[in-house]
């Protein structure tokens, strides 16, 4: 028998799931906002649902079945009071890319399912793993003007990717440029059908508009429901346009997905670039919609959430999903307060499989394709790139390399150029990093960059120098050369202080380094000071016994003090103002460009 402790540990555990814990604290008053919510919010995750399925290569019926699943897995593993899960635009060629590589043309689309699913099992597993592992920081592997350029590319792809559909022929080409090809040669042959054309183009331009003028109108549900009505009365199915069909009736079937061993490899690399994708939506937006509501955000728990939604999703028939900041927008204007908004759309979605499967039959593909095309306009950030390009030309290099990754090797390779690419940056900065030397400016307390000040003074004999970053083996060599210039200068300085405040750490291969380049300075006659090193990095430097070539008397609690102390043995030094190119220091590696004029 189970003891009282043992009982009220279960408890326990069982009131700490988010769901659990969200409905004991439910509101009577939120009821009759989260049906309404839930009823507006199926308007729109219908037709996405199916839209995004295809986009991923997989029936739309598989889109409604991920949408269910999902939002039930997350409304009780989901901390987050009202952020909404589903397919997802920016992940459907991300799957497309994994899965149909492994199906042969013409392949069986139940094969496609199961790779599907069991990408959204991979997914799920690497989600909840990084929960436990607290790796939450992960999402910053891909820094913002990299994402810019993916996004941008991934739009690209989706939007060039979807034209055929929209103007009623398809496509066989494995990259955009062959994509591009294709497109061209099928419009010279005049393959595209008009009724076709005239559904998807009227869509793009009907949801754009009530979009701009009309924000609170569901404009995928109005642009839906004018394309059934016009595919009914028009009978545009003898016209040459595609229509969904009857969708299969009933609750999606528990399905553990099967897959042949030699497809896991490629399954797990697509499952690690899409979770990071999902990672880093995932974290931005419970962010945005919870800075809103005033709730924490707990990212570890997020990702428990997506991990739980994806498996629910994964053992019916579903495919992987992410977070939706926009119809989580939806939700919340339609007045939501709980995840019941999305349990209602949930059960709303199963009473439409199973009361009226045949509802959509008449909708065009045109008109899906018009959705997602749509979505995709949602996902470029052309702005983001042009400002990039006006204020940092290093960023958007870095944001084009993406874009050029995504559009040309496709996107799987393309995340993992944008992970790479900002990783470099990173160590491109600790490699290269910006330093000066510094002088006394009249009027100005403190000493400033002589680059922003060429009007700045200096002490015949002293050499103030800042290196702004870490010391470490990757930038160790630079310091050593820029000291070893700044102690060849004619005249020779006697001293040079290194103004070490931003120097947060120094490694062993640094301290070797410092150690050879301080006695080749000593031989010369001359001094290595140091000034406003912090405390860790001087108990470091202790540690690794460099206090044996460096004077300890050498190290200073600030600037002022060093250049205090080196007045006491140069009494006769007066500061100077520079007055030729060869006494201000030219920049050195990491200095492409000069800091602001109020930089110290």
């Amino acid at each position: 028998m189970t003891t009282r402790h043992e009982r009220h540990g279960v408890l326990s555990r069982f009131r700490a799931v988010p769901g659990v814990r969200a409905a004991s604290s439910y509101r009577r008053e939120w009821l009759a906002k989260d049906l309404v919510a839930g009823v507006v919010l199926t308007t729109l995750l219908v037709p996405q649902g199916m839209a995004y399925a295809e986009l991923a290569g997989l029936p739309a019926i598989t889109g409604l079945y991920t949408t269910i699943l999902c939002l039930l897995g997350y409304a009780v593993f989901g901390p987050s009071r009202i952020l909404v899960l589903g397919p997802d635009s920016s992940l459907g060629p991300m799957i497309a890319a994994t899965v149909l590589p492994l199906v042969a043309a013409g392949g069986d689309p139940g094969r496609a399912v199961a790779l599907a699913s069991m990408l959204a099992v991979m997914v799920a597993a690497i989600m909840i793993l990084a929960s436990v592992a607290k790796l939450g920081f992960i999402a910053d592997l891909v820094s913002k003007p990299t994402m810019i350029g993916y996004m941008n590319g991934l739009a690209l792809t989706i939007l060039i990717g979807q034209l055929p559909k929209l103007l009623g022929f398809k496509v066989e080409a494995d990259n955009l440029i062959g994509e591009c090809v294709g497109l061209v040669e099928k419009l010279a042959d005049g393959a595209a059908v008009p009724a076709a054309a005239a559904v998807g183009i009227g869509g793009i331009v009907l949801i754009l508009v009530l979009q701009r003028f009309l924000p609170k109108v569901p404009a995928v549900l109005v642009m839906v429901v004018l394309a059934i009505a016009a595919a009914t009365v028009f009978d545009l199915g003898e016209h040459g346009v595609s229509l969904v069909g009857v969708l299969p009736e009933g609750f999606p079937p528990f399905t553990v997905p099967h897959v042949r061993l030699a497809d896991l490899a490629p399954l797990l690399g697509g499952a690690l670039g899409i979770a990071l994708v999902s990672l880093a939506d995932t974290i931005s937006n419970a962010s945005a919609f919870a800075a809103r509501t005033g709730q924490e955000v707990h990212g570890n728990q997020e990702m428990a959430g997506v991990g739980a939604a994806n498996l629910a999703a994964a053992l019916f028939q579903g495919f992987p999903v992410s977070t939706s900041g926009s119809r989580t927008a939806v939700a919340e204007r339609a007045g939501a307060r709980s995840q019941l908004t999305g349990v209602v759309g949930a059960v709303l979605i199963v009473l439409m499989l199973v009361l009226a499967p045949g509802l959509f039959r008449n909708l065009p593909q045109p008109a899906l394709a018009a959705v997602v095309i749509t979505a995709s306009l949602s996902l470029a950030d052309v702005p983001g790139a042009v400002r990039l390009w006006r204020q940092r030309r290093t960023e958007f290099l870095l944001c084009f390399a993406a874009f050029a990754g995504v559009a040309l090797l496709g996107v799987l390779p393309g995340i993992a150029i944008a992970v790479a690419l900002s990783v470099l940056n990173v160590f491109r900065r600790a490699w290269w990093p910006y330093d000066t030397v510094l002088g006394r400016v009249q009027g100005l307390e403190g000493y400033h960059d002589i680059r922003s000040y060429p009007q700045a003074e200096q002490l015949p004999g002293l050499v103030i120098y800042r290196f702004d970053a870490p010391l470490i083996f990757a930038n160790a060599t630079t310091f050593r050369d820029e000291i070893r210039r700044l102690a060849g200068a004619d005249p020779r300085p006697s001293w040079i202080v290194v103004a070490a405040e931003p120097m947060t750490d120094v490694d062993t291969t640094a301290s070797d380094i410092l150690e050879e380049l301080d006695e080749t300075l000593n031989a010369d006659r001359v001094h290595l000071v140091f000034a406003e090193l912090k405390d860790p990095v001087r108990r470091k430097i202790e540690r690794y016994g460099l206090t044996r070539t460096i004077d300890p008397d050498h190290f200073f609690p600030t600037v002022g003090a060093a250049v205090a102390a080196f007045r006491l043995h140069h009494a006769e030094a007066e500061w100077t103002s520079l007055t030729t190119t060869e006494q201000r220091a030219e920049p050195g590696p990491g200095a492409a460009a000069p800091p602001p004029a109020d930089e110290k």
